[in-house]
């Protein structure tokens, strides 16, 4: 089992930052995969960024330079710095886990960017 924990949405206003934290309940070295999905109003769930196979990252291609993955090993914590917000990246942002072969979801941390 796991537990993911998100926090760090909220409201801002276009062009501005905000920085999401995922915190996981084990270890995320036994993690296959960790990171970031949102679901805009109205569309399906996407893939934001994601860490697999340990270090290696995976980012959807609209989303480069303006969103990075981190991580903590200590504090067994994910983070999405989000730079340079529009209104179309209004969303829920959900922390994701895939550990031995199952799906783990956070309750999600809704982002708001206004024009």
């Amino acid at each position: 089992q796991v537990q993911l924990v998100e926090s760090g949405g909220g409201l801002v206003q276009a062009g501005g930052s905000l920085r999401l934290s995922c915190a996981a309940s084990r270890n995320i070295f036994t993690l296959s995969v960790m990171g970031w999905y949102r679901q805009c109003p109205g569309k399906q769930r996407e893939l934001v960024a994601t860490f697999t196979s340990g270090a290696l990252t995976n980012y959807a291609d609209s989303l480069k330079g303006r969103f990075t993955i981190s991580r903590s090993i200590a504090k067994d914590t994910v983070y999405l710095q989000m730079n340079n917000l529009k209104p179309e990246d209004t969303a829920m942002y959900y922390c994701y886990a895939e550990y031995q072969s199952d799906d783990y979801w956070g309750h999600g941390t809704q982002v708001t960017v206004s024009s």
